[in-house]
């Protein structure tokens, strides 16, 4: 089955890589902004709409507020950016925000942040591809009536690119990502020349009213109000913790080139985030949660035909004109980069999940590279968890939106009140005067970081818990349940086969070795079998049957005798005509007579060649085999005789054998085998 795979593999995700090969796929600065960048950047397309929305509560006349709110959300953003560069240089392993709290304020403070960035990095994915829909929809109307399916089939897509490897994806993301900032600019450039030159801009929307859910709303809502648009803008912050986790993929120096990429974010994100929302006021863009309903043109609702595009969409086609070659290339290329953003989901889930799999919290299965080196059991994990919550969502990034950003400040507010106390711990043992400078402006940096953040995270909890925050805390603590669980199961078997350093029961030699043939017929199978057994010289050996059928069972006695076999055969009853009880019961009684022996099992089982055959053979051995698994001192052993059928499948093994596809290498953990010379190829 791998042979027939192996073509189709190679042609999906390249050329598998030799273990020796990962340094080749550390990312330069100019590749590591897309790869990292593509959340952060992309989410400037979002942001400002989800601001917008919670403020037409109270009608189009608090729209006035937005700057403000973006005015403290860029405030958030470069606060979280400069704590972030203390993360990078302190702990340039890779294990991000987990490593931070586990290493300063204990373990479960590690598994809530990794659980929360577990969350996080999910809806990532989720609304990212759910937003590019909506944003491509404005240009390709096949998008609105077919959301959940294009959704799937990005990620999906996103999934094969990102199991090629880091450094391929992040050259074909490249592109996307500086065309969008490129056209993003240029918007903002152009509309600012237009507004300087007395142009008037109207954005699509902007004849349309908006009916206030809430009219005349003041005092203590209108300040929850705020909170709650402050935090919906808060979802430009996302993806900045990517940095801290994905250090090791950055070429050296490391910390140095991550924490200059990490800047460069946090500049254009909020350059970008401005200049949109300020775009947005002057254009008189109108959006509302229920648009069908609450959208007014003169007097009159849309009705559900109409079709509410992204601001960013509404605010090019303002400045651009509408179906303009601009208008179509920034629309594409903002469709493109939030379906590149789920990137940094993809980068950081799989990093995490290994590290956590190191750390025994999640199957060791996550902590193994794949063909081209990147982690692909936590890839493919991250993709099927984006998938269900896209489809149970039906990719609506608005309602998604509503669970986004909890995990994420969660990690941030934990990681830097750990950071505080990391810095505190060094200050105690530092005499050097100018490194204790540096520290103390660091432990400042990040205890205004830990502060904010936690502030942002009681608003965001306050204000978005009942709007569906609270899926997002309830799936922080099932993982963080699961991996709880996880490392128990790890810490006890390892503790229950771990090695005594005095003699135990496990280095005594058994007393005894009962060793037993099962049989139904007199037939080549059972001769090898017995005959196998004899060559193990244990200390009593018999054959064993099951009496089913009387006829068929003295045919066998009579079969045994006149073969004079030198093997003693002893019969079962079976009353009821079972196979697999009495046989159980029958070995059970020998260990319970002789705890000190030990029982081994040989069981004849057919070879076959075809999948179908094997419904046919061997049903009796495999329920034996899956009884005597949980039997303490049975030893199982299956002795295989190939039938006809399995010899024609050997030969069409073997000429698969001979063809190998392109790339098909075997593969292990980095660093686990010794580096062999490559053989010169074949002309």
């Amino acid at each position: 089955m791998s042979k027939l795979t192996d073509l189709p593999k190679r042609i999906l995700i390249g050329r598998a890589l030799r273990s020796d090969k990962l340094g080749e796929t550390l990312l330069p600065k100019r590749l590591a902004l897309p790869v990292f960048a593509s959340d952060s950047l992309s989410s400037v397309a979002y942001a400002p709409g989800e601001v917008l929305l919670v403020l037409s509560i109270a009608g189009g006349a608090a729209y006035h507020y937005s700057p403000w709110i973006v005015v403290a959300v860029a405030v958030v953003m470069f606060t979280v950016v400069a704590s972030y560069r203390q993360n990078v240089h302190a702990y340039p392993s890779g294990g991000g925000d987990y490593e931070v709290a586990t290493t300063n304020l204990g373990a479960r403070a590690g598994l809530t942040v990794a659980s929360a960035l577990m969350v996080d990095y999910v809806l990532t994915v989720a609304v990212s591809i759910a937003s590019g829909i909506e944003n491509l929809g404005s240009a390709v109307p096949f998008f609105v009536t077919h959301k959940v399916l294009g959704a799937v089939v990005m990620i999906i897509v996103l999934m094969l690119m990102n199991l090629r490897g880091v450094r391929e994806s992040g050259t074909i993301f490249a592109i996307p990502t500086y065309a969008f900032v490129f056209g993003v600019f240029c918007m903002i450039a152009w509309g600012i020349l237009r507004i300087a030159t007395g142009h008037d801009m109207h954005a699509p929307t902007a004849h349309l009213t908006i009916h206030a859910e809430s009219s005349g709303i003041g005092g203590f809502a209108l300040v929850f109000l705020l909170l709650r648009a402050f935090s919906s803008g808060c979802a430009a912050l996302t993806g900045v913790e990517a940095i801290s986790n994905g250090v090791p993929a950055f070429r050296k120096p490391k910390s140095k080139n991550a924490a200059t990429t990490l800047a460069l974010i946090g500049l254009l994100a909020v350059t970008m985030l401005l200049g949109i929302i300020a775009l947005a006021v002057n254009t008189k863009v109108r959006m509302a949660e229920n648009p069908a309903s609450d959208l007014l043109d003169h007097g009159r609702p849309v009705g559900s035909g109409f079709t509410q595009d992204p601001v960013i969409a509404q605010v090019a086609e303002a400045v651009f004109g509408h179906n303009s070659v601009a208008f179509i290339f920034l629309a594409t290329a903002t469709a493109l980069v939030l379906f590149l953003a789920a990137n940094t989901a993809y980068n950081g889930f799989p990093v995490l999940g290994s590290i956590l799999a190191q750390d025994r919290y999640l199957p060791r299965q996550l902590h193994t590279r794949g063909d081209r080196l990147a982690f692909s059991n936590g890839i493919v994990l991250l993709a099927a968890f984006a998938c269900i919550l896209v489809v149970v969502y039906g990719a609506d990034s608005t309602r998604l939106i509503q669970l986004y950003i909890v995990g994420v400040f969660v990690s941030f507010t934990l990681s830097q009140t750990g950071m505080v106390r990391h810095w505190n711990r060094l200050l105690r043992t530092e005499t050097d005067q100018a490194k204790r400078r540096h520290m103390v402006r660091s432990r400042a940096i990040n205890t205004f970081g830990a502060f904010l953040t936690g502030l942002v995270l009681v608003i965001v909890l306050l204000t978005k818990f009942t709007h569906g925050a609270w899926v997002a805390v309830l799936g922080m603590c099932v993982f963080y349940a699961t991996m709880t669980a996880i490392r128990r199961h790890y810490t006890r078997v390892s503790d229950e086969i771990a090695a005594e350093d005095q003699p135990g029961d496990d280095y005594v030699r058994p007393s005894r070795v009962h060793s037993i043939v099962l049989v139904s017929k007199v037939h080549k199978p059972t001769l090898r079998a017995l005959s196998y057994a004899k060559l193990v010289r244990s200390d009593t050996l018999e054959a064993l049957s099951v009496n089913v059928d009387p006829d068929d069972t003295k045919a066998l006695q009579a079969e045994w005798q006149r073969r004079g076999i030198d093997v003693p055969l002893k019969v079962l009853d079976s009353p009821y005509r079972e196979i697999t009880r009495p046989i159980i019961d029958y070995v059970k009684g020998l260990r319970r007579n002789s705890p000190r022996d030990v029982v081994a099992v040989y069981i004849p089982e057919y070879v076959v060649g075809h999948w179908y055959e094997h419904l046919l053979h061997n049903q009796s051995a495999l329920r034996l085999k899956g009884r005597l698994l949980f039997t303490s001192g049975v030893m199982v052993t299956s002795v295989p005789y190939q039938l006809e059928s399995s010899e024609v499948a050997r030969l069409r093994a073997r000429r698969r054998a001979d063809w190998n596809a392109p790339g098909s290498i075997r593969r292990g953990p980095v660093g686990s085998q010794p580096r062999q010379p490559e053989r010169p190829r074949e002309h």
